[in-house]
């Protein structure tokens, strides 16, 4: 409607005008034949200074228009590819995309027409400068042989200019994969964001790197553009959604689905080739994950590619927390706190038994022990990359701690952290398959048990979180599969740091307490808590399957695994009652893990446990939220999972307190609890919008109905001022 408005209004002023526009663009129509295939060409000369407008003409104007008619009847030909735009910046800052100069449209043509008469095209344009004209013209001929011939042709362009504009047209190519695209809810509307990644990237001066085509039912606002210290460039459109203005109305879909795919094509100005050309995208959904994205710009340097910057310097007072070392440097000190979290002190432990075992060794065994232990940490955190990278590529909802998520790897963490515990007892040796002996080569260290602690001490890193760690995943979540690989890996370096320091300088070992008989009592004190892990194991599981039977089974299969250990030790050792005794352990392990999963209720109902805490959980829904929100009313809204031992942390030291109840109390405070147990999508989704890739995650709302994020960890203190109580 506005530019149906805007073209009787340009209309009006050209004719209060009364000066001579007619030489503003001149024409000729003909034909041209390139391998094999015939197309008439619209050849167009603009006068300097002036442009007309292209498929999708910007914040302003009108795309030119062309009809053909043969005898008077109209026919239709297909366009081949609109003509590369420009980008203009008007008076007023208006942005428009159109065309200057010389360009041509190619338009596919069949044999009928070798000897067709009476043919016409007809041209509707706006054409501007300082002022905007509305014109047309009509050129009219037949054609001779297949050749278009026309006394109304002003301009004569040479068969060998139309061929490198016609070889110059943006035509479809497969989008490269260093172009990466997606959609996310953004302010109210939506926002399309994309990165390039690639080396020595030039901008085509002062011009978009994506330009778009129409796409119903959306409006593109400006592309703006960043940089980080790499030269990758990003960028970000925010869209304006105008389904609400469709008969009948298309309102955004509440869930992040669309009925059909948007079908968007952009005009690629590929920095990275420096080559033009057309991709298109198909995309589903969109996400929800403003805040990741805002946060993350943020960091970035913004470009101005308005005003023909061919390479854009980047100055910045933060450059380090802009840039992948920052984030880097985070993960290393969160996996290096991760050492002190009580998820890992049990293996750690272990692992610090093992140093004091062997302070006597040479230096080069240490370090030996201790690389292997850290080569474990790091092949874990390596796979659990790939993991992350794979499960990503295939759209699924991950975050940190998410392979806690599954019944039967939390069964087979069972197993393997019993059968360590009973070895701790005493009730068997780790030996190599050769036995003491591999070959002619006796077997004194190990090794392998380093690196399979080092495995371990990975794995049960997971359920905790830790300071400057939460701010690393954040980033790594939302990026490449590179940074994603890199950042696990300084997660794990910080993690094994202390023990190849210890192994590059073994004289710290001494100031651990000397080998002698207390190693026994302490072998068997570490051995309890591992006992204890496999407890909180079995809770998670529980709260996983739901299912009675399944914890029957599980529970049955230790038993049969510590007689079978015990019956070893102490009675006999005889292969045939040893296979009596495995057969069933294997059976009862494998009816664990195959049992249906009780997906009816919540198993063991975490925010049952949490009432009887003596405190007043509703469930949360975004439903739930969003009306608290709405009603101003004062909410703590926690995050957690059976397997967070950070969240369990966070409820002995704060959240359990009667100082906390008693605040929740004064206050008349509503609590609101996600429980991400098991996998749920929509908590997934929406702690990503918020930034979080896990769990602990706390926010509160407070009386003027404003969403706060506390974070991974809380104090009473920090709870109180963001509710804005005393």
């Amino acid at each position: 409607m506005y530019r149906i408005l805007l073209a009787l209004a340009i209309t009006l002023f050209a004719y209060a005008d009364k000066k001579d526009y007619s030489d503003l663009l001149k024409a000729q129509v003909t034909t041209i034949e390139k391998d094999s295939n015939k197309y008439l060409t619209i050849n167009l000369r603009n006068k300097d200074g002036w442009h007309t407008y292209w498929q999708n003409p910007g914040d302003s104007g009108l795309a030119t228009e062309v009809e053909f008619k043969q005898g008077g009847d109209k026919i239709v030909l297909d366009l081949v590819e609109w003509p590369t735009p420009h980008k203009f910046i008007e008076k007023g800052d208006i942005q428009t995309f159109g065309h200057k100069g010389d360009y041509t449209y190619f338009y596919y043509l069949g044999n009928s027409f070798d000897n067709a008469k009476n043919f016409e095209v007809h041209l509707k344009y706006l054409i501007c400068h300082d002022i905007c004209i509305p014109q047309e013209k009509i050129i009219k001929g037949d054609f001779d042989g297949g050749i278009f011939k026309s006394k109304d042709n002003q301009i004569q362009v040479a068969n060998s200019e139309m061929e490198k504009r016609f070889n110059n047209l943006p035509t479809l190519r497969e989008t490269p994969t260093y172009l990466n695209l997606q959609l996310t809810k953004y302010e109210g509307g939506l926002a399309l964001v994309y990165n390039i990644t690639g080396d020595n990237q030039k901008l085509s001066a002062g011009q978009n790197v994506l330009t778009p085509y129409t796409t119903n039912p959306i409006s593109f606002k400006r592309e703006a553009l960043y940089k980080d210290t790499k030269g990758n460039h990003y960028g970000l459109y925010q869209l304006d959604w105008d389904g609400e203005y469709l008969e009948p109305e298309y309102p955004l879909p509440a869930d992040g689905r669309f009925v059909e795919p948007l079908a968007f094509k952009f005009v690629f100005n590929d920095p990275v080739i420096g080559e033009t050309y057309r991709v298109d995208f198909d995309i589903n959904s969109f996400g929800t994950n403003e805040e990741s994205f805002k946060t993350f710009y943020s960091r970035l340097t913004k470009v101005n590619n308005d005003k023909a910057v061919q390479d854009v310097k980047i100055v910045s007072n933060e450059e380090g927390s802009s840039s992948l070392p920052y984030f880097l440097l985070m993960a290393f000190i969160g996996g290096l706190i991760l050492n002190i979290m009580p998820c890992v002190l049990p293996v750690i432990s272990l692992k610090l038994f093992g140093l004091i075992k062997h302070s006597n060794e040479s230096r080069s065994k240490i370090l030996k022990h201790n690389l292997f232990y850290s080569l474990g940490v790091l092949a874990t955190f390596a796979a659990l990359a790939l993991t992350v990278v794979g499960l990503k590529s295939s759209g699924e909802q991950i975050g940190w701690g998410f392979q806690l998520q599954s019944p039967m790897f939390v069964a087979i963490m069972v197993f393997v952290i019993f059968t360590m515990a009973l070895n701790l007892f005493g009730l068997f040796e780790f030996k190599t398959p050769g036995g003491t002996k591999l070959g002619n080569v006796e077997v004194r260290n190990t090794f392998y048990g380093d690196f399979i602690s080092g495995v371990l001490a990975t794995i049960l890193s997971t359920p905790c979180s830790a300071p400057f760690l939460g701010t690393a995943l954040t980033f790594a979540f939302s990026e490449s599969s590179t940074n994603i690989v890199m950042i696990f890996l300084a997660i794990g370096f910080g993690l094994s740091a202390p023990f190849i320091l210890t192994g590059i300088f073994p004289a710290l070992i001494r100031f651990l307490p000397r080998p002698g008989m207390w190693m026994d009592h302490v072998k068997k004190l570490l051995g309890l808590t591992l006992i204890l892990t496999v407890v909180w194991l079995l809770d998670v599981y529980s709260a996983l399957v739901g299912s009675p039977v399944a914890m029957m089974y599980i529970n049955s299969a230790l038993v049969f695994t510590f007689f079978l250990f015990y019956m070893r030790k102490h009675m006999t050792k005889k292969v045939i009652t040893t296979l009596l005794i495995i057969v069933p352990v294997f059976y009862l392990g494998y009816s664990a893990i195959t049992t249906p999963l009780n997906t009816g209720g919540n198993g063991n109902s975490l925010i049952e446990d949490k009432k009887r805490e003596g405190l007043n959980w509703t469930k949360w829904t975004q439903e739930e939220m969003n009306k608290r929100i709405d009603q101003k009313k004062l909410t703590f809204i926690d995050f957690t999972a059976r397997w967070c031992i950070t969240c369990k942390v966070n409820e002995k030291l704060v959240i359990n307190t009667d100082s906390f109840k008693d605040m929740v109390a004064e206050n008349q405070v509503d609590l609101l609890l996600g429980d991400w147990t098991r996998k749920d999508e929509a908590i997934g989704k929406w702690l990503e919008s918020q930034g979080m890739v896990g769990v602990p995650a706390y926010f509160v709302i407070n009386e003027n109905g404003e969403l706060i994020k506390l974070g991974e960890t809380i104090t009473l203190g920090k709870v109180k001022k963001a509710l804005g109580v005393n």
